[in-house]
């Protein structure tokens, strides 16, 4: 194949699912619409590299990830994570519910090995279902190895409509208060406005602090991306040092250092976007997520469909009981706190796409898309960030030591 046919076949994949989720109103998801689209190409005509060939190989979408994570480090702050005390409560609870959900129904059905295979990748991306299946394959496991990476493409086929649905019903509800004239913004909505309105922010940036002096245009592109990569590269240098003590993913640390970069000065909020790479690097990185779909074939699915579709149901319900109570005891909606949860099933970009989604066909008014993106977005992001790209990596180094190998 072609690359120019490889990469019109998969815009034109992502565009299909723009419009029905536009048509649908966000009631069917972009990401869930993509993904099928992609597993039935998978299962036809589409060669097993498609996305490499059409120019986004693995080792693009490695560089982009640095980026991209960096970046919305930016978004956030010390203060603002604080401020979101409640949603990393809720992120955690949620978290707990799978292992507990899951550890429960693995014990009464399937065996020790299949659970501990199974959670990290529940709970997280790709980092983690890689982890546990080199662990199950290094176990003489080979069947777990595959369902560790089958468990992580299929379990957004749960996530991606039921994060819809909430969120649209929760956001039907902020409207009605809002025109009614009754909505107030909590204070940690209001504090964090400033800095997470990444739908409606202005072209125009200040120049970071630690670079006020320097005329704003020299702040070129290429600086914006100079910076970027300079971050994300001190995140890789520090996952290097400390692996022979500790084993944390650069992903992790590039999050965590953007938020010191953009705190300190060093890199504005949301340079991606202002250097102009934000939109390509999101498609490019979900197409690498699309892309792990080859994996999953027929015969694959069949095989592991029972422990697939039971556990899974299992993590979406355990989520689902232990997000709901805290977020009851928090005084946050049960919409919101299940919304939170299942973030778990998918992070970022997902969370972002779903959400920006779901406002964008609730309501065409500024003002009240600005008190949706107050109220959704930042909790989403963080929920995200807390699941898939810390906890789960930190579960999945440890669980993978838990594996018994076969004899």
């Amino acid at each position: 194949m072609p690359q120019m046919m490889a990469l019109v076949l998969i815009l034109f994949i992502l565009y299909i699912g723009d419009l029905i989720s536009t048509y649908t109103k966000a009631w069917i998801p972009s990401v869930f619409i993509c993904a099928v689209l992609f597993l039935a190409g998978y299962w036809t005509f589409f060669p097993k590299d498609i996305v490499a060939r059409a120019g986004i190989p693995t080792v693009v979408a490695v560089l982009l990830m640095y980026l991209l994570i960096t970046n919305m480090g930016t978004l956030l702050s010390v203060n603002e994570l604080k401020k979101q005390w409640k949603t990393i409560i809720i992120s955690l609870s949620g978290i707990l519910g799978i292992i507990v959900f899951c550890s429960v129904i693995g014990i009464i059905f399937f065996d020790r090995n299949t659970v501990i295979v199974a959670i990290p990748p529940l709970v997280g991306g790709i980092v983690s279902a890689i982890i546990m299946s080199g662990g199950a394959k290094a176990a003489g496991l080979v069947d777990l190895s595959v369902f560790a990476i089958v468990i992580y493409v299929m379990q957004g086929f749960a996530g991606y409509p039921l994060t819809s649905i909430v969120l649209k019903r929760e956001g039907q509800r902020v409207l009605n208060q809002y025109r009614a004239g009754k909505w107030q913004a909590s204070t940690d909505e209001g504090a964090t406005n400033s800095k997470l309105d990444v739908l409606t922010e202005s072209d125009e940036h200040p120049m970071p602090r630690l670079f006020s002096k320097m005329p704003s245009r020299y702040n070129t592109s290429y600086f914006q991306f100079l910076r970027l990569a300079i971050v994300g590269f001190l995140a890789y240098l520090t996952s290097v040092f400390l692996a022979p003590i500790v084993a944390i993913s650069p992903f992790v640390l590039c999050l965590f250092y953007g938020v010191i970069a953009s705190s300190i000065g060093f890199l504005e909020r949301h340079p991606l976007k202002k250097a102009n790479g934000f939109g390509f690097a999101v498609m490019a990185l979900m197409l690498f997520i699309f892309d792990s779909l080859n994996h999953a074939t027929p015969e694959m699915l069949l095989n592991l469909i029972i422990p697939l579709v039971v556990l899974i149901s299992g993590a979406v319900v355990g989520m689902f009981i232990f997000s709901v109570v805290i977020g009851k005891l928090l005084k946050v909606s049960m919409e919101m706190a299940f919304a939170i949860a299942l973030t778990a099933l998918y992070g970022f970009p997902a969370d972002y796409i779903i959400t920006n989604e779901v406002i964008n066909n609730l309501t065409r008014d500024p003002n009240e898309r600005q008190v949706l993106n107050n109220h959704m977005l930042a909790p989403m992001l963080i929920g995200g960030f807390i699941s898939v790209t810390i906890v789960s990596v930190i579960l999945a180094g440890v669980m993978v030591g838990m594996i018994i190998p076969i004899n």
